[in-house]
């Protein structure tokens, strides 16, 4: 398997990394789909004049959706660059230079700047309610 030097405990911990990004790498498709619906839910209530609350659940919503999704992209830019990639950082960075890596690094950086924008402009802010109201 090629886990290298690190002993038992080590090689144990790094197979349940491996399996946990496989299995988010293998959400990435329903995960996108999630982004893509969540987008339009948004747009449509925002076209609708939607209110604040339900503004402020649906941006919540995507934002959500952006989260797991772009997690998800990168764990699988992990699993392309392999499984000595989590332990070699040399071998990774030249991994990461190979044209299927680049463009699943691009897919999640891609992910990651739409997630960021949207948590600084597009989660509507709800209103303060007084304590004693």
């Amino acid at each position: 398997m090629g886990w290298g030097p690190i002993g038992r405990k080590g090689d144990e911990n790094l197979r349940r990394r491996r399996e946990e990004d496989e299995r988010s790498a293998e959400r990435l498709p329903a995960l996108l789909a999630e982004v893509a619906a969540a987008e339009r839910a948004l747009a449509a209530a925002q076209g609708a004049g939607a209110g604040a609350e339900e503004l402020n659940r649906l941006g919540t919503a995507l934002d959500a959706a952006l989260t797991a999704a772009m997690r998800a992209a990168y764990a699988e830019e992990r699993l392309l660059v392999g499984a000595r990639g989590y332990t070699d950082r040399i071998y990774r960075r030249k991994r990461l230079a190979r044209p299927d890596v680049r463009a699943a690094t691009e897919r999640a950086e891609l992910l990651l700047t739409a997630r960021e924008t949207h948590r600084l402009h597009g989660v509507q802010r709800v209103p303060r309610r007084p304590a004693g109201v």
